[in-house]
């Protein structure tokens, strides 16, 4: 079979790529390189340089005889995606229905979405399963909502069949040590504790202590890299058997608060990891924690690599 990984040059895309390339896949990489690195990308696999926002681009890659697309090219800071929601639209939703609407011109019929948590918005009830409502409270959640609600138009319509892969929060590097570029901006808790360890960062700000968790601080759920990719895999395998649609959660299923985070990442690295408690961010919910009931159900998935010192330690690798 032959894949297109759109974004296949970013952080994650490049753990997916080369688990595809392991398990025997053709791959051809689709990446503007704004976030990615043209070292990240395997050599098993063919890079194309190109934009979702240009059709002929797309046009191009897609009339390569590809059985199935991945799809990981799009902005992802919520933070961001408040204060520019134009930025978030163009990409993510323009730039994912071109995608959409090149495929059906090429009989291209199996989509994987790198989709979000974000969906969801404030917990509900924990841990969070598939059956919570999807109600996002920033643009980028909005973002990967009506791009999950446009797959079901174009499954009905135009015969499409979709793996929408809500992630929660990806971390870590490649166990073999295979990708070394660090993510450009990192906007997330563990890329910046890295840069504190290594000094690029005096320090750190931990937003909020006074949550109703055990040291105050916020609770997360973090899923390793590498297991992420695995669940593609799977997601593609189950489309093409079974050739029907799924939504499911990623997610490790065990909570770490911020502190925990940082006392490991102070054994795992042997730095002083220096913080400073400020506000609450606005949308931050107490605790994030989720149960992958459909993807151990119909994949088979569960998480491996995923505790709080693998993920560390992974990472450490690369930034020291």
């Amino acid at each position: 079979m032959k894949i297109l990984v759109t974004g296949g040059a970013g952080y994650i895309g490049s753990h997916i790529v080369l688990e595809l390339c392991d398990s025997g896949f053709e791959v051809i990489v689709f990446d503007d390189l704004s976030l990615g690195f043209r070292e990240n990308v395997d050599q098993r696999a063919e890079l194309y340089i190109g934009s979702t926002l240009n059709r002929e681009d797309l046009d191009d890659v897609l009339s390569k005889n590809i059985d199935a697309v991945i799809h990981l090219a799009a902005w992802k800071a919520a933070g961001e995606s408040m204060d520019n929601p134009f930025k978030y639209t163009q990409n993510n939703i323009i730039g994912t229905l071109n995608v959409l609407n090149s495929m059906t011109e090429y009989g291209v019929r199996k989509f994987i979405l790198s989709s979000t948590a974000a969906v969801y918005g404030y917990p509900q009830y924990l841990p969070i399963d598939e059956n919570h409502p999807l109600d996002p409270i920033n643009y980028y959640g909005y973002t990967k909502l009506v791009i999950e609600q446009n797959l079901k138009w174009f499954s009905e319509l135009k015969g499409l069949r979709y793996a929408c892969l809500r992630y929660f929060n990806a971390a870590g590097y490649d166990l073999d040590g295979r990708v070394k570029n660090k993510e450009k901006n990192p906007q997330n808790l563990l890329p910046i504790i890295m840069e504190v360890a290594i000094g690029v960062r005096k320090q750190m700000e931990v937003f909020g202590d006074d949550y109703n968790t055990p040291d105050g601080t916020g609770i997360r759920d973090y899923i390793h890299v590498n297991d992420l990719a695995l669940a593609h895999i799977s997601a593609l395998n189950y489309l093409v058997e079974k050739d029907e649609n799924l939504s499911v959660n990623l997610a490790n299923g065990v909570g770490y608060s911020v502190l925990d985070v940082i006392r490991m990442a102070e054994k795992v690295t042997q730095k002083n990891i220096s913080y400073e408690i400020v506000g609450r961010r606005f949308g931050d919910p107490a605790e994030l924690t989720a149960i992958s009931m459909q993807a151990k159900k119909l994949l088979k998935w569960e998480a491996q690599y995923s505790d709080i010192e693998t993920i560390l330690s992974t990472m450490w690798k690369v930034y020291k």
